[in-house]
């Protein structure tokens, strides 16, 4: 059994503006949330000085997207002081949480400490323009690809992040502190001959259904191709994996996906679910920012059957 997301379209659905000082160069790995009526897109980007930016968009379609002129998150302390990457948006009772990636040198800035160049922030909006920095989930470590679960379980956050090659599990009270003792390996990579046999990350927010979490990640291989790929877990239990698939659900295929900053790579953080519509938004050879689509029951069928 295969599977495949469909491509909006053949081109990418926003490029750099060759205007801005600050996005002239590359824009991809959004995060999108749906609420009031609206897509509203975070989005890597980087400018002259090569240095990550989280810029905003919104659409009334999920197609067509209005920029605001300047980024939302930029670098503000050392220890992000070479960028802010890989924005992923969480809507929790009532407010909005963003896993994003600090990059930068050994710090000890701001009461937070480094012992390494890549830090898993959190920070918090109330409007999705204004956000006031947290706490990371652990330091000293090379982790990333971290995203917040859209609920807590029994009173506390739940988050995915990367110890490298493998995804895991943390929890949290308080969204500062995420004790060692409340963190769990999930999933890793395959066999020698798979499409996800180096290393593997979580994408976008989980989406909860009545068969349990459904998830998306990303790999790649020992060419360095990244495609992305889809597993259920637990809906009490989300440490435990209840399927997940062989194959996987999109690739690089188009030029702009092939070629790029970064060759060969589709990578995704954003999955939402609007009405019974996944919308997968994922950024194409580290250049350009895609669209694909698929149905959730279509979707769910596949994992839990393949």
């Amino acid at each position: 059994m295969t599977f495949k997301l469909k491509r909006y379209a053949t081109t990418p659905i926003m490029a750099p503006d060759i205007a801005s000082p600050w996005e002239n160069y590359n824009v991809f790995n959004p995060s999108v949330i749906y609420a009031n009526g609206l897509f509203h897109m975070h989005y890597r980007a980087q400018g002259v000085d090569w240095i990550s930016r989280i810029g905003y968009a919104v659409s009334a379609d999920g197609v067509h997207f209005n920029r605001l002129r300047q980024p939302v998150l930029q670098p503000e302390y050392d220890y992000e002081s070479r960028g802010v990457e890989d924005p992923r948006v969480t809507g929790i009772d009532g407010m909005f949480y963003m896993a994003y990636t600090a990059y930068g040198p050994y710090t000890g800035i701001g009461g937070i400490v480094a012992d390494g160049s890549i830090l898993p922030m959190i920070a918090r909006s109330t409007n999705l323009i204004i956000w006031e920095r947290l706490a990371p989930i652990v330091r000293g470590e090379d982790n990333k690809d971290h995203v917040l679960f859209p609920r807590k379980f029994n009173g506390r956050y739940l988050a995915f992040h990367r110890r490298r090659p493998f995804v895991w599990l943390a929890y949290s009270d308080d969204l500062y502190t995420w004790p060692e003792t409340d963190m769990k390996q999930v999933f890793g990579p395959r066999e020698d001959n798979w499409w996800d046999n180096t290393s593997v990350g979580g994408n976008g927010v989980p989406i909860e259904t009545e068969h349990g979490w459904l998830a998306f990640y990303h790999a790649y291989d020992n060419t360095g191709t990244y495609r992305i790929g889809a597993l259920l877990l637990d809906k009490e239990s989300p440490g435990k994996v209840l399927a997940r698939p062989k194959e996987p659900i999109l690739w690089p295929e188009e030029l702009w996906e092939m070629k790029g900053d970064v060759p060969r790579v589709v990578f995704s953080n954003a999955n939402i679910l609007v009405g019974d519509t996944v919308y997968v938004y994922y950024g194409g050879a580290d250049h350009v920012i895609g669209l694909a689509t698929c149905k959730l029951n279509d979707l769910l069928d596949f994992v839990l059957h393949a």
